[in-house]
């Protein structure tokens, strides 16, 4: 059987097809193997029985990928191909930088705080331009402290925590992807000099796998954080027991993610481009909820959320024609304390709380999670959990604590279970947005 390029359907001469298929089969030898080849790429690709298998393209450092709607850049991966590599490769080859993605998914909206922004701008630009986050997941109050940053790609955020848990605290960053790696290491020797000191260690491994790692003993770490990674792990509830363990008790999981107002269908998770975006392995909110519960944490804090749009017509018309055209996806940055003493709802003791106004850059009040803003010196009432998530950590002495747990007055008044997002209700996903989410 010989093919030639006139006898190729017309989308599989499409010039991103050719350049990667032409290189993979060395398409210029006219041996009858290789035309074999090229005629199976083409039966698999076409097969309907077979979705999932082909090949994937072989990216020069010279062609564009910047992905915009008016731009293909095909992923088409054969069926023995792992999540794991597929994600690896897809960040590590397919994408140069930030701008290369496709949608918004993996891309920080808004502005960060002064002191973060002061802390990024020290930041090498090469680091910067291979970010790919969701949010800004660096928490309040951690001097000192061991952090662990799951997915630290190049090191942006590892490079941040490094700033602000100073010279007596360590950072540590896992990702599985070497290319990443190697800009995060390359560069350390850049921000140790620029920051005085040298408190960051980087490891390649799986963030489901953190046992593999030495240096990550039981009740070793204070704070973990992690910027639209977990969503892009097969294993979701390994990464989270993972933490759990890790952590000291009283310590956070701190992180942004990607997370929808439904299950995402299989058809779109099998998906590989709408994977590699932080798509379709976001996680339907409240199994997310459910899942971090069963984990060991018992009340998952929504800090804050923000829509995402798919700004890209090819990427929404493969949602639309999946019969999904009304599942939506939102950013949202959750804090998921280790704390025995936590209930899976919000019980009422009576209790309150008054912030003393002595958090750093925050004298006029502080925020623990998207509806508990607290003003200084005003006393603020609380439920059980809250009360232990400030009394049991390392924000006990920022606070005057009011009442016990002698007295119990029924559930917390408005503790629900709606989607919490309040950007679902501002962009109609959902008429119950925001007024709830399973805390006080």
């Amino acid at each position: 059987l010989e093919i030639g390029v006139g006898d190729i359907p017309s989308f599989l001469r499409h010039r991103s097809f050719l350049h990667s298929s032409f290189e993979f089969l060395n398409f210029h030898q006219k041996s009858r193997t290789d035309t074999m080849k090229l005629a199976t790429a083409a039966f698999l690709i076409l097969s309907p029985t077979v979705p999932c298998l082909g090949f994937a393209p072989i990216r020069k450092s010279n062609v564009a990928t910047h992905l915009h709607a008016t731009k293909e850049v095909p992923l088409f991966v054969d069926a023995t191909t792992s999540t794991h590599s597929s994600v690896s490769d897809y960040y590590g080859k397919t994408l140069s930088e930030s701008s290369d993605l496709k949608t918004n998914a993996c891309c920080t909206a808004g502005s960060p705080v002064p002191h973060i922004q002061a802390a990024i701008s020290n930041i090498h630009p090469e680091v910067i331009k291979k970010y790919y986050g969701c949010g800004f997941c660096t928490p309040d109050l951690i001097e000192g402290c061991t952090v662990l940053d799951l997915g630290c790609g190049a090191g942006r955020d590892v490079y941040i925590a490094s700033q602000l848990v100073g010279k007596e605290g360590q950072v540590i960053g896992v990702d599985m992807t070497p290319e990443q790696l190697a800009v995060a290491t390359e560069y350390q020797p850049y921000h140790a000099e620029k920051f005085g000191y040298d408190n960051v260690e980087f490891h390649q491994g799986l963030i489901e796998q953190l046992d593999d790692i030495e240096s990550l003993k039981d009740d070793s770490v204070d704070v973990i954080i992690s910027n639209c990674v977990i969503n892009l792990c097969p294993d979701k509830e390994a990464v989270l027991k993972s933490c759990h363990r890790v952590l000291k008790p009283g310590g956070e999981l701190y992180f942004s993610d990607v997370y929808s107002n439904r299950r995402v269908p299989q058809s779109l998770r099998e998906n590989e481009v709408l994977w590699g975006e932080c798509l379709s392995g976001a996680l339907y909110w409240n199994d997310f909820h459910n899942l971090a519960k069963k984990c060991g944490f018992a009340d998952p804090r929504l800090v804050e959320d923000s829509p995402i749009t798919v700004d890209n017509q090819d990427v929404q018309n493969t949602i639309d024609k999946s019969g999904q055209a009304n599942l939506k996806f939102f950013s949202a940055t959750y804090r998921l304390f280790k704390l025995d003493s936590l209930e899976p709802f919000c019980e009422d003791f009576g209790q309150a709380v008054i912030y003393k106004g002595t958090i750093p850059t925050f004298e006029s009040g502080w925020a623990l999670d998207d509806h508990h803003y607290m003003e200084t010196g005003k006393i603020f009432p609380v439920c059980g959990n809250t009360f232990n998530m400030l009394k049991e950590t390392r924000f006990e002495e920022h606070f005057d604590f009011i009442g016990d747990f002698n007295t119990h007055y029924g559930i917390f008044d408005g503790c629900g279970t709606s989607i919490p997002y309040k950007s679902a209700t501002e962009n109609g996903a959902s008429a119950s947005g925001g007024k709830g989410g399973g805390c006080c």
